[in-house]
């Protein structure tokens, strides 16, 4: 399995989209057979998933990721595991492990672990049972509340 994650000063790159190098790390079991830094020139985002693919990485370990580039490498069969951060080290260890889904892996606000509230759209906030749409705050039937006259 080869595994790439976004570097920028030793940590976990914040939003892949914008990344100038990732880490590439070839793993046989949870033994390390391989390591490459790898650097992303181009923004462009089918040039991204193209550096990915002529690596054959199979899963992205990353912060944030755009909707259309996530779709795209998924396309191209690389497995995304977003809304992650720390140091990529400890990252990768976590990997191995399989423990990433551990609060110290999440970015902050990341739904308690659920890894969902990006994928929800807008509107959306997080709740125990996952993302749930905004109630829209009304006026009250007298005028008053949130969207009253002078409110």
């Amino acid at each position: 399995m080869i595994v790439a994650i976004p570097t920028l000063e030793e940590r976990v790159s914040p939003v892949f989209d914008v990344a100038r190098c990732v880490m590439v790390v070839e793993l046989d079991g949870e033994r390390e057979v391989r390591r490459q830094t790898l650097a992303l020139h181009s923004p462009d985002p089918t040039r991204r998933v193209a550096a990915l693919t002529e690596q054959a990485v199979n899963v992205l370990i990353c912060g944030a990721v755009s909707r259309p580039l996530e779709a795209l490498l998924s396309a191209a069969g690389v497995r995304v595991i977003s809304q992650t951060c720390g140091p990529v080290e400890d990252v990768l260890r976590g990997f191995i492990a399989g423990r990433l889904s551990d609060g110290a892996f999440l970015m902050p606000g990341c739904c308690g672990g659920r890894r969902q509230c990006r994928r929800g759209g807008p509107g959306l906030r997080c709740r125990p049972g996952g993302p749930r749409r905004r109630r829209a705050r009304r006026r009250n039937a007298d005028g008053t509340g949130p969207k009253a006259a002078g409110a």
